[in-house]
């Protein structure tokens, strides 16, 4: 006879796969399996340093995640904000695949840290308009699209390749896209991964490789800039 012990540990192992398993079926699950490069040392504490200005990040034309015409100013000011430049079908594990694992680990932290709710946003902007349509960037997006609340994250692209190339310009994002051939249906777009972490009057105050992706020194970077906000900004 099974005991009751033996029971319970089968109604909990079904209990975390009936959890997981609705997940599995969302395009976000589907992409290349990435994680953050493991870090190796301590951040310095939050308010500690300063993030020197870099440059101004561009404006232009972008679409949200339903179709509609904005400017990204309307997503690169107010808040603090962190912007990946991305494209939907990339499979490289250290390219678009490691942005967003860095910021799911980043909202994780930033959710848990009730003075940073409402001070933060993140942006995935696409560099893939004829493939990563509005809708196309809603899969992508999945569970993890918030248009408003505590953390909200945008999952944009533009009508056009000429309105892109504005934006890429400004930022100083290089791409270079091979046509699919027979072996691949989807463009394989070869660039340098670059995040932009953003103050609130639109400045770009650092940019993040590859090799920089470790959240808990980026959410230090955050924390320094929020720290900087004037008082009634922080209310």
């Amino acid at each position: 006879m099974t005991s009751k012990v033996g029971v319970a540990l089968v109604i909990a192992v079904l209990a975390l796969v009936l959890e997981v398993e609705p997940a599995a079926g969302h395009r976000e699950e589907s992409r290349p399996i990435a994680a953050p490069p493991v870090m190796d040392f301590t951040p310095p504490a939050a308010g500690s340093y300063r993030l020197p200005p870099i440059q101004a990040a561009p404006d232009g034309n972008v679409l949200d995640e339903n179709g509609r015409l904005h400017r990204l100013a309307e997503y690169t000011r107010g808040r603090v904000t962190l912007l990946a430049l991305v494209y939907a079908s990339c499979a490289d594990p250290t390219g678009c695949p490691l942005a967003y694992a860095t910021a799911v680990a980043l909202q994780e932290r930033i959710l848990a840290d009730h003075e940073l709710h409402g001070r933060v946003r993140f942006v995935s902007l696409s560099f893939d308009p004829a493939n990563d349509t509005p809708a196309a960037m809603r899969a992508y997006a999945g569970r993890n699209r918030r248009a408003s609340g505590a953390l909200p994250w945008h999952f944009l692209t533009t009508r056009s390749a000429k309105d892109l190339g504005i934006i890429l310009d400004g930022f100083g994002q290089e791409i270079e896209q091979d046509n699919p051939g027979p072996e691949r249906q989807q463009p394989l777009i070869n660039h340098m991964l670059k995040l932009f972490l953003l103050d609130r009057a639109g400045w770009v105050r650092e940019i993040y490789s590859t090799a920089f992706l470790h959240p808990e020194a980026m959410l230090n970077d955050i924390r320094t800039l929020v720290m900087e906000e004037p008082a009634e900004a922080q209310r």
